[in-house]
């Protein structure tokens, strides 16, 4: 479930996985899945992660002027309707990730994995860290197995600010969850019988080398 032009699935390698892309371009809303319960294996989250992003004029969004290709690859470019006591700000963010989870653990099957892409941002200028705000809210249901950090090639810029409170976001996070077993939740993987019942006792293994997605994540895989 991302925004954007389909970048994030361009590497993926022919016949490795059952790719279904899902996209806000494509129509489909990632609080609004197209998919059966507990279908899905795997499913990756990257919406929108800046405040910027959910304003009510578009003259007001970020991404304007020499930034406009992150509005056209981190949104769909349309400000967001005002709805009477909807949250604001970095609230709306985690509005939109909160959702979006509660539809991911609908359409994971138990022990499924679930990878967010987020950022940490400054917001009123105040400090959100938008990690570990997730991590907190979803601990019920998914157990955070891992966590990597990406960092960027290229130094980011501070806009319309007089005196730096905070230091610059200079990396991003891909967070791997897996949803729990509601009967067995202290449980991260599934027993042999599970994985049987489940049908993934016999699924393939993830190949030794990856070139092209190792160069291109930056040795993220």
């Amino acid at each position: 479930m991302t925004w954007g032009k389909g970048a994030f699935w361009s590497l993926v390698p022919d016949g490795l996985y059952d790719v279904r892309a899902t996209d806000i371009q494509m129509g489909v809303d990632c609080r609004d899945l197209p998919y059966e319960d507990g279908s899905i294996d795997a499913l990756v989250l990257d919406p929108p992660y800046m405040e910027g992003l959910f304003r009510k004029s578009t003259g007001h969004m970020a991404g304007g002027g020499s930034h406009s290709a992150f509005r056209e690859r981190y949104s769909d470019s349309q400000a967001t309707e005002h709805v009477e006591g909807a949250p604001k700000y970095h609230d709306a963010v985690l509005d939109l990730y909160f959702k979006a989870a509660q539809e991911a653990k609908r359409v994971l099957r138990n022990y499924g994995v679930f990878i967010v892409k987020c950022q940490d941002e400054v917001s009123a200028n105040r400090q959100r860290l938008t990690h570990v705000e997730l991590i907190n809210e979803w601990a019920e249901d998914f157990y955070c197995k891992d966590l990597y950090v990406v960092t960027r090639g290229n130094r980011p810029g501070i806009v319309r600010v007089k005196k730096q409170e905070h230091a610059r976001k200079n990396h991003s996070y891909f967070l791997v969850f897996v949803k729990r077993n509601p009967e067995y939740p202290k449980r991260i993987r599934p027993t042999k019988r599970e994985a049987e019942a489940l049908g993934i006792a016999d699924a393939p293994e993830w190949p030794e080398t990856m070139p092209a997605l190792e160069q291109e994540n930056n040795g993220l895989f």
